[in-house]
């Protein structure tokens, strides 16, 4: 049994096929000067043989996954035609003498290196498309060839070190049951393609491609994040019950694509989903989605040169306005800086970014930058039901010169006669402690709080989420973090406000019966969490969430709270 991240729920048992790649021997030596314009030529006509295949997976994309798919390749096809791209391969060949295959891995990597730095996993994750780019420009450079996944003429379970886009688009989805790799996150491409497509998936499993061989039977648990190599017969007889139960739950919960979160004695609360990109509507309205909770904007800001104009942006958060048809959109401001650099902008190192220039604060440095946002952001409000949302909020100062630069853009817009939302809604991120304890005096100028349970978590308990070493002392149940959201859900009811979630907890099922007890109007989530949270609260008493959650703010330890909350799910599930 080897253990993974669970990226893709369900139960897959199968055949494995071993997806390995012949790797690209990149040619070290460095080149005579004479020989600088053939290397570029080479560079050029890969560049052109490497947009004619990406077009054509393009095209394959659509036909097979639609749009949403098919519009990663778009930008697949972006990267293989960016200026800075091209004019760094093309210097580095001039200036260090070594040839195209060389510049390439070099450039592309250093690139990779700096998505890879950023503390966003969305964004992080973003750098294996930069590499699928540069993978296919070296190969055509050096005519290697792979094999390819649309080749597949039976039922398998892919096991490989990592898929690519380009992997994923091109194999018959009919012919998967499941993936599991060796690298990856809940965030990685392999993982949200798993899941739009609803195929079981284990990744970050480290090894796990050295301990299987073509043929093998394995079983990929992508509710435990475990991988079972050749199971006995007990075993396979367990996980086919227990794959067939998980079937029986999804075609259940399926249905309740369209019904409202209401308790059987009729309180209602909202469940919406976070996105990262206009694409992600799609999957947000197939759960049932009633709204979007969090809009994280960064994505616009990388995998690029320049910063966004305003245009790109007013565009971006329009087709999401459109196509949420009026349902609620919330818009984060532009959270990057400190642990999430930008190669374009002049930032600065520092000891601890999770404390620094960051967020809220680094737009009210750069009021530039804020306004060009905020003048997309109110621009699109005309053509839907937009929120605006400041993250990093520390005091009820930041609040203020945050909506004087939205007031100073709104007047901009009046004197332009360009149309906005007049009556738009702003509210703040709650995560860091000091926000959190002085919700009393935020929620009287604020229209809602959202509260960032990962961050939130991170501050009060003084734990690094990403630190292996102290894992453990991340704990949501810990009542310092229930009291605290208790204590912010209070303050924005008194003020007559609303309190959303939009952090992991959300969607976390141990908490919905908590969160629902403590009075939280919006959970917002993974669009995928939404049916199961859905399926809770349509299955518990609003009376009786309200008693758990009484009992659970007087339990001292986090562990006991989770045991607890582990045994009732189990009852309403």
């Amino acid at each position: 049994m080897l253990k993974g991240v669970a990226a893709s729920p369900g139960i897959a048992i199968g055949k494995v096929f071993l997806y390995t790649k012949e790797k690209a021997e990149i040619n070290m030596k460095n080149i005579d000067e004479s020989k600088v314009e053939y290397e570029i030529e080479r560079f050029k006509k890969a560049l052109e043989v490497t947009k004619e295949q990406i077009q054509k997976i393009k095209e394959d994309a659509l036909k097979e996954f639609g749009k949403d798919k098919a519009e990663i390749f778009e930008a697949h096809l972006m990267l293989a035609s960016d200026p800075e791209l091209i004019e760094g391969v093309e210097n580095m060949i001039k200036t260090e003498l070594i040839t195209a295959d060389n510049a390439v891995n070099k450039v592309i990597e250093q690139n990779a290196s700096v998505m890879e730095s950023l503390d966003d996993e969305y964004l992080k994750e973003r750098a294996a498309d930069l590499r699928d780019v540069g993978s296919r420009i070296i190969n055509n450079l050096l005519g290697v060839k792979n094999t390819s996944l649309s080749e597949l003429d039976e039922q398998v379970i892919i096991i490989a070190k990592d898929l690519t886009p380009s992997d994923t688009a091109t194999m018959k989805k009919e012919m998967v049951l499941g993936f599991a790799t060796d690298i990856g996150g809940r965030t990685s491409h392999t993982a949200i393609m798993a899941r739009s497509l609803e195929i079981p998936a284990v990744v970050g499993l480290g090894n796990v491609t050295t301990q299987v061989n073509n043929g093998n039977t394995v079983i990929v648990d992508g509710l435990e994040g475990v991988v079972i190599v050749n199971p006995d017969e007990s075993t396979m007889n367990e996980y086919k019950t227990k794959k067939e139960n998980y079937d029986k739950k999804v075609e259940k919960l399926k249905k309740l694509k369209d019904l409202p979160a209401i308790t059987p004695d009729g309180k209602k609360v909202m469940l919406a989903a976070n996105i990262g990109t206009p694409k992600d509507v799609k999957s947000a309205l197939a759960n049932g989605a009633e709204g979007v909770g969090l809009f994280r904007t960064e994505f616009l800001y990388m995998d690029r040169t320049t910063l966004p104009t305003e245009e790109e942006q007013f565009e971006a958060y329009k087709e999401v306005a459109e196509k949420m048809e009026g349902r609620p959109v919330t818009i984060r401001t532009l959270d990057i800086g400190g642990d999430k650099e930008l190669p374009y902008l002049d930032m600065p190192k520092e000891m601890n970014p999770f404390l620094g220039y960051r967020a809220i604060r680094l737009c009210l440095d750069k009021t530039d930058i804020f306004k060009t946002q905020l003048r997309a952001i109110l621009r699109a409000s005309a053509y839907g039901n937009i929120h605006i949302m400041y993250p990093m909020i520390s005091s009820i100062e930041d609040v203020r010169k945050a909506n004087i630069v939205l007031n100073e853009v709104k007047a901009e817009l009046d004197k332009e006669g360009i149309k906005y939302d007049k009556n738009i809604k702003v509210g703040i991120m709650v995560e860091i402690p000091s926000a959190a304890v002085t919700a009393d005096i935020l929620a009287k100028e604020v229209d809602f709080f959202s509260i960032g349970t990962n961050d939130l978590c991170q501050y009060t308990l003084a734990v690094d989420r990403m630190n292996e070493h102290v894992k453990d002392y991340y704990q949501p149940f810990n009542p310092a973090i229930l009291r605290l959201i208790k204590f912010v859900i209070d303050a924005a009811h008194k003020e007559g406000k609303f309190a959303a979630m939009c952090g992991e907890m959300a969607g976390d099922p141990l908490a919905t019966v908590i969160l629902l007890g403590l009075g939280l109007d919006e959970f917002s989530m993974s669009a995928t969490s939404i049916p199961t949270v859905k399926n809770i609260i349509r299955n518990v008493e609003y009376e009786r969430a309200k008693e758990i959650a009484e009992r659970v703010l007087n339990i001292a330890e986090a562990e006991k709270i989770q045991k607890m909350m582990e045994d009732i799910i189990k009852d309403i599930e």
